[in-house]
């Protein structure tokens, strides 16, 4: 039987094709742009005949799940999800989420030695003539759920872009055992404004950095100013090994900023797990021998990431406490996204010979009309530890950058005060004081437009 045969024998319809699942079942949706649409809309279908299938998920960007959003008891489908998108955390905030604690990099052993899987659903770019299906824009931990999975489905949607390995990118037509197929508009993400505090904060970092850097960049306004502002510069050489590719690093490459020359692993190639961002973007992707879709467990291996020298880690926290330990993922209990790959790229990172890993937020938020410093004596009263004090080194605001590594507990209180909102320092000298961690001779002055904490 060729590949078009047997393609023609295991294709079905949705409705047809979930009748595999029985309850208590472990379904796979997908992952980012990538998660079942149309085999999610025929299993909400099947509420009253199924109780308690645990459906399983990554940051799904097209929605919350018809399956979830069809019972509100939660006695049919119980969702679980690896890292928060915006829609996770809406059904998580509803009580219809439950949140899977994760270091991203260990991912797929996760799948292939603790998580059971009965059913992959997996959204796929259509079939080559080799027989292969491409994950498309998630490698992740997509062959891992297939390697785990009793039962593999995919959904076949013509809109995918094919992206290139790398390895572990495609499942072939043999390993799978129903077909369906869609043409739902994969979503997007629209790129995040960055705000004046974001540019500040973008120009603080890329003055750190130096002609053949390697690259990762996080989600946001402000990793978004930095790529812009990369892409104005002129840099040259620079490489790209992330988790995320997004539309700031298409800028830079279309810029001729990024070349991967100097590259110790994947010379020449762009090294990403997932991508999420504009239709053009998506394009970039689709069959580009310079970009490569490797699976989580190679990008994010911080033993693999600090091969590179100079490699620069740029990501996001919510807020930091005078100890060092950083929140990026929970306000307080209320949980906002996950640990993602944070924790992999800062210790890769500081790993590098000449790397650096910044950690970056505005000094100050705004809270029901009131202003609020993101640096405090102590974390929010629930908030998770993303990062603990040992790991933390550079960390930034738009009032300077200042780097824990080697330092005392009652140096670091000096250091991250001293690029705290300017109202807010005279409060945490206090509260360090009351902690115990601040000398009396501490002093913070500022020089020009940045502060910098000095002990006299």
């Amino acid at each position: 039987m060729n590949h078009a045969d047997e393609y023609r024998t295991k294709l079905v319809t949705p409705n047809d094709a979930v009748r595999v699942v029985r309850s208590g079942d472990w379904v796979e949706y997908g992952q980012f742009a990538v998660s079942a649409v149309a085999l999610d809309g025929a299993l909400a279908a099947r509420r009253d005949e199924l109780r308690d299938v645990k459906i399983r998920a990554t940051t799904r960007a097209i929605g919350i799940p018809e399956t979830v959003k069809s019972d509100p008891t939660t006695e049919h489908f119980v969702y679980h999800n690896l890292h928060f998108s915006g829609h996770d955390r809406k059904a998580h905030d509803q009580g219809l989420c439950w949140f899977v604690p994760i270091l991203y990099h260990e991912v797929p052993r996760y799948y292939r030695e603790n998580c059971r899987v009965d059913v992959a659903m997996m959204p796929v770019a259509p079939m080559d003539r080799n027989g292969y299906f491409n994950f498309s824009l998630s490698n992740s931990h997509a062959r891992a759920i297939c390697d785990r999975a009793k039962t593999i489905i995919v959904e076949v949607n013509p809109r995918l872009p094919v992206c290139l390995g790398g390895r572990e990118e495609n499942v072939h037509i043999s390993e799978v055992d129903l077909i369906v197929e869609s043409d739902w508009k994969v979503p997007e993400l629209s790129s995040a404004e960055p705000s004046e505090v974001d540019r500040k904060i973008a120009s603080l970092i890329v003055a750190e950095l130096r002609d053949g850097c390697c690259i990762q960049l996080g989600i946001g306004g402000m990793p978004n100013a930095v790529g812009s502002m990369i892409a104005r510069s002129d840099l040259k050489d620079l490489g790209i090994h992330t988790e995320m590719f997004c539309d700031s690093m298409m800028e830079m490459v279309l810029a001729g900023r990024v070349t991967g020359a100097r590259k110790a692993t994947d010379r020449g190639k762009i090294a990403y797990t997932f991508c999420l961002g504009s239709k053009a973007c998506y394009d970039f992707l689709d069959r580009n021998p310079m970009c490569a879709s490797y699976p989580v467990d190679y990008t994010n291996d911080p033993f693999v990431i600090s091969r590179n020298d100079d490699f620069i880690a740029i990501n996001n926290c919510v807020e930091i406490d005078l100890f060092g330990q950083v929140c990026s993922e929970s306000s307080g209990t209320r949980h906002i996204s996950g640990t993602g790959g944070q924790v992999d790229f800062t210790y890769g990172a500081y790993r590098s010979k000449g790397g650096k890993a910044f950690l970056c937020m505005s000094s100050t938020f705004e809270k029901n009309g009131s202003v609020v410093s993101r640096i405090k004596p102590l974390l929010t009263k629930g908030s998770i530890v993303t990062d603990p004090r040992s790991l933390v080194s550079y960390v930034v605001t738009e009032y300077g950058i200042v780097n824990l590594k080697g330092k005392s507990t009652w140096e670091r209180a000096e250091s991250l005060i001293s690029i705290a909102h300017p109202d807010f320092r005279d409060e945490l000298v206090r509260e360090a004081e009351k902690m115990g961690i601040w000398r009396r001779a501490n002093r913070i002055r500022t020089e020009s437009a940045t502060v910098v904490a000095f002990r006299r």
